[in-house]
C-alpha cells in the first residue's frame, strides 16, 4: 500500500498502491475483507481477498464463478462489483466493492443486546421488500444465492444510498437454469440455521425456493431477534444427516407429512432414518407463538407461506412482493433506517471495529485496532455494495464458464499484479432504467420479473 504498510509498500504490485489500506473487517471460507480507501476516489472500498485453491493449482474455482456472476449483475438491493486484481506471483485473487456500513445481523444484534426493543415495523417491512426485490432479480435470471443470512444483508450507510439494502457473498451462487453440474454435486449450502428442509432430508434437486425458505428465518428473526431454528451442525461427512437442525425446525412448524408434501417420501433422509423421522412425534406449539403475531395477521401470513414445507408450494419473491403485508401502513421505503413516526428518534446503528493490526499479506502492522468511528468517513462493516445507475435485466449470453486452473478466458497480461478490469470483465454499466441487450427473460410465472416499485409508487426517503 501507499502508506507502506507491512513494509515494503514500493515492492508491491501497482494496483495495489492505488489503495490506502484501513484494516481488516472480515474473514470468512474463502479469505479476508479488507477496508481500504481509494487513492483516485472518495469513499471506501471493501476488499475481498480469496485463499488459494485447495489443490493448490491456482485461483478457487469459487472465486472465478463469483467473479463470472457479478459482472453481469446490476441491480440496486444487490452489491456491486468495482475491480478485480490478481497477483500472479502466489495466484491471489482480490475483488473490489463499494462499501456498505450495515449489515442485518449486526442492526439485529444492536436491538437485541443494546436496545433491548424490536427493530420499528416500518425498518422490517422496508428491509424485507428491498431483499425481496433483489432476489426476485436473482431468480428472474436464473441465479440461485444459497447462502442468505443476516451477515450476507447488507445495508447502505451515509449517503445517497443511505438505508439501501444490498445481498451480498456470491460465493455459493449458481445459475441453475441449465447447470453444468447436478446442484448437488455442489456439497452443503445454505448455513445451517437458513437451510431448507428438502436440502436436510438429502433432496438430489432443489430450486430457487431453498432461498425462499432462509428469507422466511430471516424475517422471523427481523421480528423475535433471535435466529428461528437454532439447531447444532454435524459435520462429520460431506453431506451428514442434520437430525439436531430438523427436530428444532419439527417443533416449530409440526412434523410434515406426505399428504402435505407429496414429493416427501422420496428424500433421501425420509426414506432412510425411519426412526427419528418418521417415528418421532411432535406436539406442534405453532409459529405464531414463537413469532408473537396473530395467526390472521398479514405478516403471519407471509412469513408462514416463506416457511412452507414442500418447496413447490412455496412463495416467490416475486408474490411475496404483491404480498397484502406490504400494502397497509407503514408502507415499506428505499430507505429502510429513517424514523416511521414524525418525532420518532432514529436508531444510530455503531460502527463495527476495524482491524488495522493485518495487512493484505496477513502480516501484523505497528498500528493498533480501532472503532471504525475513528476513521475518517465512518466506515463500520464487512459490507460490499454500492451506488449504481439503475436496475437492469441480467445478459446470461457470453457468461460462459471457466475451466478450473484456467485464467485464459479473462486475458490477463503475464506481468503479476496486473488489473482484470481490461479486456476479459467488462465491469461498465448502462443507463438507469434501461435492459440489458439479449436479456434472457424467465418463463416461469410464478417467479415474475423486476418489480416495478414499491406499493403503490410510495417511498419514504
Amino acid at each position: 500500500m501507499g502508506d507502506g504498510r507491512g513494509g515494503g509498500g514500493g515492492n508491491r504490485p501497482a494496483w495495489l498502491q492505488l489503495y490506502d489500506l484501513v484494516g481488516k473487517i472480515g474473514e470468512g471460507t474463502y479469505g479476508l475483507v479488507f477496508l481500504a480507501r481509494p487513492k483516485q476516489r472518495k469513499g471506501c472500498i471493501a476488499i475481498k481477498k480469496f485463499k488459494q485453491s485447495k489443490d493448490g493449482d491456482g485461483v478457487s474455482p469459487t472465486a472465478i464463478r463469483e467473479i463470472m456472476l457479478l459482472r453481469e449483475i446490476n441491480h440496486e438491493n444487490v452489491v456491486k462489483l468495482v475491480n478485480v486484481h490478481i497477483n500472479h506471483a502466489d495466484m491471489s485473487l482480490y475483488l473490489a466493492f463499494d462499501y456498505a456500513e450495515h449489515d442485518l445481523y449486526e442492526i439485529i444484534r444492536h436491538h437485541r443486546e443494546k436496545l433491548n426493543h424490536p427493530i420499528n415495523q416500518y425498518t422490517v417491512k422496508s428491509l424485507l421488500w428491498q431483499l425481496l426485490n433483489g432476489l426476485n432479480y436473482l431468480h428472474s435470471n436464473w441465479i440461485i444465492h444459497r447462502d442468505l443470512k443476516p451477515s450476507n444483508i447488507l445495508v447502505m450507510g451515509d449517503g445517497e444510498e443511505h438505508g439501501v439494502v444490498k445481498i451480498a457473498d456470491f460465493g455459493l451462487a449458481r445459475i441453475y437454469q441449465a447447470p453444468l453440474k447436478p446442484l448437488f454435486e455442489n456439497g452443503v449450502v445454505v448455513t445451517i440455521w437458513y437451510r431448507a428442509p428438502e436440502l436436510l432430508l438429502g433432496a438430489k434437486h432443489y430450486t430457487s425456493a431453498v432461498d425462499m425458505w432462509a428469507v422466511g428465518c430471516i424475517f422471523a428473526e427481523l421480528l423475535t431477534l433471535k435466529p428461528l431454528f437454532q439447531g447444532v451442525e454435524v459435520k462429520a461427512t460431506p453431506n451428514p444427516f442434520q437430525l439436531d437442525q430438523l427436530d428444532k425446525i419439527f417443533k416449530v412448524l409440526g412434523h410434515p407429512t406426505p399428504e402435505k408434501w407429496p414429493t416427501l417420501v422420496n428424500l433421501p433422509f425420509w426414506q432412510t432414518d425411519l426412526q427419528h423421522i418418521q417415528g418421532h412425534k411432535y406436539d406442534n406449539a405453532g409459529l405464531h407463538s414463537y413469532v408473537h403475531l396473530p395467526q390472521k395477521s398479514p405478516a403471519y401470513d407471509l412469513l408462514s407461506k416463506m416457511l412452507e414445507y414442500d418447496p413447490r408450494k412455496r412463495i416467490s419473491a416475486a408474490q411475496a412482493l404483491e404480498h397484502e403485508y406490504f400494502r397497509l401502513d407503514p408502507l415499506p421505503g428505499r430507505n429502510a433506517l429513517v424514523t416511521s413516526q414524525p418525532g420518532e428518534k432514529a436508531v444510530n446503528y455503531p460502527a463495527r471495529p476495524v482491524d488495522t493490526t493485518t495487512d493484505f499479506e496477513g502480516t501484523a502492522s505497528v498500528q493498533q485496532p480501532m472503532s471504525a468511528n475513528a476513521i475518517p468517513g465512518g466506515v463500520t462493516a464487512q459490507s460490499m455494495a454500492g451506488p449504481r445507475p439503475g436496475p437492469r435485466q441480467i445478459s446470461m449470453v457470453g457468461m460462459q464458464r471457466m475451466p478450473v486452473g484456467s485464467m485464459a478466458a479473462f486475458n490477463i497480461p503475464s506481468q503479476a499484479g496486473m488489473n482484470l478490469n481490461p479486456g476479459g470483465i467488462p465491469m461498465q454499466r448502462g443507463p438507469a432504467g434501461q435492459a440489458h441487450p439479449q436479456q434472457l427473460r424467465r418463463k416461469d410465472p410464478a417467479m415474475g420479473m423486476q418489480n416495478p416499485g414499491y406499493p403503490q409508487q410510495k417511498r419514504r426517503f
